[in-house]
């Protein structure tokens, strides 16, 4: 075949298309660099979004802006600082008796197990080899939970004041005609926002009661402390509460294997009624993640930023179905969106 005979095929990409790719790029990267400044911002949007109605009921009764932030921000403040002052000491006791009897619990642990159980995971040196590195990885990340938390609560006192002109400032840079659905997301994303972080606060203070009291009229040792771990792991929905449930058991098998028999009942018919009861009557209908949606965003959470992140992921999940409705009704199909919209309603009902 002759040259002339040979077609050619020429790609051509404008560099309007070619500057939008490098911008994306950048962006992504950037992101990823700016991992901790963009968890801190995340914090600080989760934290407004749901002290916002708080702040407008005191603007009501005639308090300005700037006043009643301040006022929330105290009022917070000292239900966090009246809470340390009262349990510290109690915390302090009880993590040192936790720490010090550490390996007889080990060795009380094994002795309860049946044999073919003990073969399997070794013994006590083989167990500590095994955990720490997770220990390691999930201290680490808890304190870099703890620092965004406090930079995101710093950040939070601004957004309240300067919340809705920061939002205004961002919306004019989109296209007049996508601004009704921005708005409405908005909207909605600050519905789900408040309805997951003040239901979460409501459960997660239900399983440190319901734990603190259980515990202690059974005489579990530490009691307060792992009400305590009870009410910060049940801020993740399904798996916190069962993760809490593991140190009650070590600790109430120190008692006796009734007890430890007795505390396991009771830690899964707490996470039932919670799950089925408690929950949808707290969320409403405003977190409509099925258990399996919750594992999904959790596992993809804690991998990309550890702890903040199995937090965060949650509420930022539950906006999908808003988004889906504004954005994405014509590119899935209407049948499809009314599909899932009654899978919703099934779920919440």
């Amino acid at each position: 075949m002759t040259d002339s005979g040979k077609r050619r095929v020429a790609v051509e990409v404008p560099w309007r298309t070619l500057l939008k790719i490098i911008a994306a790029v950048a962006l992504v990267w950037l992101c990823v660099q700016l991992i901790q400044t963009v968890l801190v911002l995340i914090v600080a949007v989760l934290l407004a979004v749901t002290l916002g109605p708080v702040v407008a009921w005191f603007e009501r009764r005639g308090l300005p802006r700037w006043g009643a932030t301040a006022v929330v921000t105290v009022v917070l403040l000292a239900l966090i600082g009246g809470f340390v002052w009262l349990t510290w000491a109690s915390l302090s006791d009880q993590l040192q008796y936790v720490s010090t009897h550490a390996n007889s619990i080990t060795h009380q642990l094994q002795d309860a197990l049946p044999p073919f159980a003990r073969n399997a995971i070794g013994d006590q040196h083989d167990i500590q080899s095994r955990v720490a590195p997770y220990a390691v990885r999930f201290l680490q990340s808890a304190m870099a939970a703890l620092v965004v938390g406090v930079l995101g609560f710093i950040l939070t006192m601004y957004l309240l004041l300067e919340g809705r002109q920061t939002r205004d400032w961002l919306v004019a840079f989109v296209a007049k005609d996508k601004r009704p659905k921005v708005e409405q997301t908005l909207v909605e994303g600050e519905r789900v926002i408040f309805g997951y972080v003040a239901g979460n606060i409501a459960t997660s203070i239900f399983a440190t009661v319901f734990v603190l009291v259980s515990l202690s009229i059974l005489k579990v040792p530490a009691a307060l402390l792992l009400a305590v771990i009870a009410g910060l792991c049940d801020f993740i929905p399904v798996l916190g509460f069962i993760l809490s449930s593991l140190p009650a058991l070590a600790l109430a098998f120190t008692v006796s294997g009734k007890t430890a028999l007795i505390v396991a009942i009771l830690y899964l018919c707490y996470h039932t009624a919670e799950n089925y009861f408690i929950a949808p009557y707290v969320y409403g209908d405003r977190l409509k993640l099925s258990n399996v949606a919750v594992i999904l965003a959790f596992a993809v959470g804690a991998e990309l930023a550890g702890v903040i992140g199995a937090l965060i992921a949650l509420p930022l999940a539950a906006v999908y179905p808003a988004i889906e409705r504004i954005w994405l009704r014509h590119k899935l199909g209407e049948e499809t969106v009314r599909e899932h919209r009654v899978i919703e309603r099934r779920k919440a009902g």
